[in-house]
């Protein structure tokens, strides 16, 4: 397989501030946009609180496939916790993962297309956050592997022995490298992607989708915005046929650059300014109703 090692660009141009005013459903004339494509992050998104997908949700899919409508997953997940959501993927079977880093074919289990992130600009983030904030520790996460170091809470079962970073990014090259993720013990987490933004935001695109004080590092220019817009470009779809969800700052530069982008009600605080959209919290469907009336648009 091929991979892409530089980073890319922002196709969609500059990000977009959507309309300073909330709007309600009611301003949306789907028969007039006629969505093409759906982008929806999966965590605290279209993911119920327990990582499940609800039978209202999994309908709501499957009827937007048989209507015509393409749905990517658009997440900052590896492809290794995809499993949840595979089998309820359309039939082109591809998801963006790792915040734009990896396009991944879940049925055909193959990474299509990388855009990593250095390793000397990884160190040079690591460092920086180090000296910043004493007491971050970091992980690194490949195309295929997952390591940390040893203060480095984990959730899953290491890949391989546990080393400082200088380590981690030293090994495993040939792999490409689609996150550096930091944690720290006690700092707001907030704060903590405020000062990382500070010290070392010139060496990659610096963001968080996690409610603890845990940040994810992609190579400079990458994003999920970049990503989708790139797959949207292949398919001939515009960013104003492309409906958006999302609820954490990662979803941003996504949320901007689709033609229409809703919040769901449990979104952070930065994700609700900026998005003029409201649907329900993830746990009341909320993706699951806009794509609905998409759909029935589409019937009438």
């Amino acid at each position: 397989m091929g991979y892409v090692t530089s980073a890319i660009g922002a196709p969609g141009g500059p990000f977009r501030s959507p309309d300073a005013h909330p709007q309600s459903h009611a301003h949306d004339d789907f028969a007039v946009t006629s969505p093409r494509l759906i982008a929806t992050d999966l965590d605290g998104t279209l993911l119920r609180n327990d990582r499940s997908v609800s039978p209202r949700t999994i309908a709501a899919l499957a009827a937007a496939e048989a209507a015509g409508i393409e749905v990517f997953f658009v997440t900052g997940r590896p492809a290794r916790w995809m499993g949840v959501v595979a089998e309820h993927l359309a039939g082109h079977g591809m998801a963006i993962l790792a915040n734009g880093a990896a396009v991944y074919d879940l049925r055909a289990h193959r990474l299509i297309e990388a855009f990593p992130l250095p390793e000397d600009d990884a160190l040079a983030v690591a460092h920086a956050l180090r000296a910043a904030l004493p007491g971050t520790t970091f992980a690194v996460e490949r195309a295929e592997s997952f390591r940390r170091e040893p203060a480095y809470a984990a959730i899953e079962p290491d890949a391989g022995s546990q080393a400082p970073v200088e380590t981690l990014l030293a090994e495993d090259r040939a792999q490409p490298l689609l996150k550096l993720l930091a944690k720290h013990p006690s700092i707001d987490p907030d704060d903590f992607l405020a000062t990382a933004l500070a010290v070392a935001g010139g060496h990659g695109e610096i963001t968080r989708s996690s409610e603890t004080a845990l940040l994810e590092v992609s190579g400079r220019g990458v994003s999920k915005a970049t990503t989708l817009a790139r797959c949207c470009a292949e398919r001939g779809v515009t960013a104003q046929e492309v409906v958006a969800f999302g609820d954490m700052p990662n979803d941003l530069a996504m949320l901007g650059w689709a033609g229409t982008s809703y919040a769901v009600a449990n979104a952070h605080p930065a994700v609700l300014a900026a998005t003029a959209r409201r649907t329900a919290a993830n746990e009341d469907d909320g993706v699951a109703r806009v794509i609905e009336r998409i759909v029935a648009a589409r019937r009438n």
